[in-house]
């Protein structure tokens, strides 16, 4: 499946890399989207470098089966654009899969798409969650029909586990 990776700099290392590496290992195909093309997107820790492959002005929704968003500082200076906020609400409009960890929930609240959702996020974010709508609880991972939320570092093997459960079970064909 094509998964897009919603990415600017200041991501947490490790919520990036490791699902990448992972999602890739079982075959899917990753792509990371930033504000541009061509960008080079430094992790917040210094740990991990990215360069964006696609920017949000080349892409649609459409081109991709899942969505992926890592944590961070990342989303919060993803949402301020509104390109980016439109591509997230189509995953939910298009009832594709999502996967947020940690802020990248953020990206969600800010797209309108958390309200009745069972969803978990850093515990920061978790407040935000509920004045939106979402019901929250903090557990390590957390999924709600094809959205799949985790806390921190600490949760992604649970993360990825279940992702992976989630692109499995949604047979969604790739492209």
């Amino acid at each position: 499946m094509r998964i897009a990776c919603l990415l600017d700099s200041d991501f947490e290392d490790s919520e990036f890399r490791k699902p990448y590496d992972r999602f890739t290992s079982a075959g899917h195909e990753l792509t990371v989207i930033g504000l541009e093309a061509g960008k080079e997107l430094k992790g917040k820790k210094g740990q991990e470098t990215a360069r964006a492959e696609k920017g949000i002005s080349e892409v649609s929704a459409d081109g991709f089966d899942a969505l992926f968003i890592p944590g961070g500082y990342s989303p919060d200076h993803l949402r301020a654009d509104q390109r980016m906020v439109d591509f997230t609400r189509a995953f939910f409009q298009r009832e594709r899969p999502v996967f947020a960890v940690c802020h990248g929930p953020q990206l969600l609240i800010t797209a309108e798409v958390v309200k009745g959702r069972t969803m978990t996020a850093w515990q920061t974010v978790q407040r935000d969650l509920a004045i939106a709508g979402a019901k929250v609880v903090d557990r390590e991972v957390v999924v709600d029909r094809s959205l799949v939320t985790s806390r921190k570092p600490d949760d992604l093997d649970a993360f990825i586990r279940e992702s992976l459960a989630v692109l499995q079970r949604t047979g969604v064909a790739a492209r």
